[in-house]
C-alpha cells in the first residue's frame, strides 16, 4: 500500500511538471495573433519563446482564453498586444488586474489607423462597402499590409530590446533582415497587383482595408456592421460587385459562407480561401495578390 501511495504521489508530480515544464522553460513573451508570432519570432530568434494566444482558425474578435492559457500569459516576461482586436478589448483590462507586473507593450503604436468617420460612412452607403465597427470605429487589422508589418516589427525590436538590452544588437540584426523580408514582400505584392485594371474584390469580413488601400484595391464587405446583410443590402453588393467587373470573393475560415457562395454564383466570381491570420504573413499576403492577379487572367 506504502508504495502505491508513493507511485501514486510520483505520478501526480510527473504529470504536473508535463503541464507545466513548458510555461516555465526559458524566457516566454505572449502575443493575441499568429501573423504577431510570425514578425515577434523573426526578432526573437533563440532568446525568448513565443506564445500565441488565439489559436488559428479562431476569430480574434470572439475568442475567450483558456485557463491554461490565461496561466501562460501569467507566466510570461511580456505581452505584445496588436492593439484594438476584439478579444484585447475584452480581456485586456483582466490580464492587467490579474497581472500586476506584467509589462505590456502595444505594438500598434504609432500607426495610421483607418476610422469609420460619418462622412466615409455616407460614402459607402448602399455600396456594401465598409469597415467592421471595432472599438472606437477603428480598424485593427493593420497586419494585412506592408506599413503596417512595418509598425509592429520596429515595436517588436523596442519591445525585445526593453526587455533584454544586453542583446540589443542581435535584436537589431534580426529586425533588419525581418525588413528585408517586408520590402521583398512588397515588391512581389507589386509585380502581381500593378498591372490589374479591375481592382475590386470581395470579402465576408473586412480584413484586408489596409492591403486594399495600401495598393489601391476597392474592398467590398459582405458583413455590415458585423451583422449578416439583408437581402436587399445583397442584392445591391451584387450590382456594386458587376459594375466593377470583380472576379473574385475571398472566404475565411471563421466566418460563415454562405452568402459568400450566393455572391459568387450571382456575380460569377471565383471563391478562394484565404487566411489573414496565417502564421506565414508574407506567404499569405502573396496568395492574397496571386488570387487577384489570376482572376485578371480569366
Amino acid at each position: 500500500m506504502k508504495y502505491t501511495g508513493i507511485y501514486i504521489l510520483l505520478t501526480v508530480l510527473l504529470l504536473l511538471a508535463a503541464c507545466t515544464g513548458k510555461l516555465t522553460e526559458g524566457k516566454v513573451v505572449t502575443v493575441t495573433i499568429e501573423p504577431q508570432r510570425f514578425f515577434a519570432e523573426k526578432i526573437a530568434g533563440d532568446k525568448f519563446a513565443i506564445h500565441c494566444v488565439v489559436p488559428s482558425g479562431q476569430s480574434p474578435e470572439t475568442y475567450d482564453p483558456t485557463p491554461r492559457q490565461m496561466v501562460q500569459i501569467g507566466q510570461s516576461e511580456a505581452y505584445l498586444q496588436i492593439g484594438y482586436i476584439g478579444f484585447e478589448q475584452v480581456w485586456m483590462q483582466k490580464i492587467r488586474e490579474n497581472n500586476p507586473d506584467l509589462k505590456i507593450f502595444d505594438v500598434s503604436q504609432g500607426m495610421q489607423f483607418v476610422k469609420e468617420t460619418e462622412e466615409e460612412e455616407h460614402r459607402h452607403e448602399g455600396h456594401g462597402d465598409g469597415h467592421h465597427h471595432h472599438a472606437g470605429g477603428i480598424d485593427p487589422h493593420i497586419w494585412s499590409s506592408i506599413e503596417g508589418a512595418k509598425v509592429i516589427a520596429w515595436n517588436t525590436l523596442n519591445a525585445f530590446i526593453e526587455l533584454d538590452k544586453e542583446n540589443t544588437e542581435y535584436y537589431w540584426k534580426n529586425y533588419n533582415d525581418l525588413l528585408a523580408d517586408i520590402d521583398k514582400t512588397e515588391v512581389e505584392i507589386k509585380r502581381l497587383l500593378d498591372p490589374l485594371t479591375d481592382r475590386t474584390f470581395i470579402i465576408y469580413h473586412p480584413a484586408l482595408t489596409y492591403f486594399a488601400d495600401e495598393f489601391n484595391l476597392v474592398q467590398l464587405c459582405i458583413e455590415m456592421d458585423g451583422k449578416e446583410p439583408s437581402p436587399a443590402q445583397l442584392k445591391q453588393l451584387v450590382m456594386t460587385a458587376k459594375e466593377h467587373h470583380t472576379k473574385v470573393v475571398f472566404i475565411q475560415q471563421e466566418f460563415d459562407q454562405k452568402n459568400a457562395e450566393l455572391i459568387a454564383k450571382e456575380t460569377g466570381c471565383r471563391l478562394v480561401k484565404i487566411n489573414p491570420l496565417d502564421y506565414h504573413w508574407n506567404t499569405e499576403l502573396i496568395h492574397i495578390a496571386k488570387a487577384l492577379a489570376d482572376g485578371e487572367t480569366d
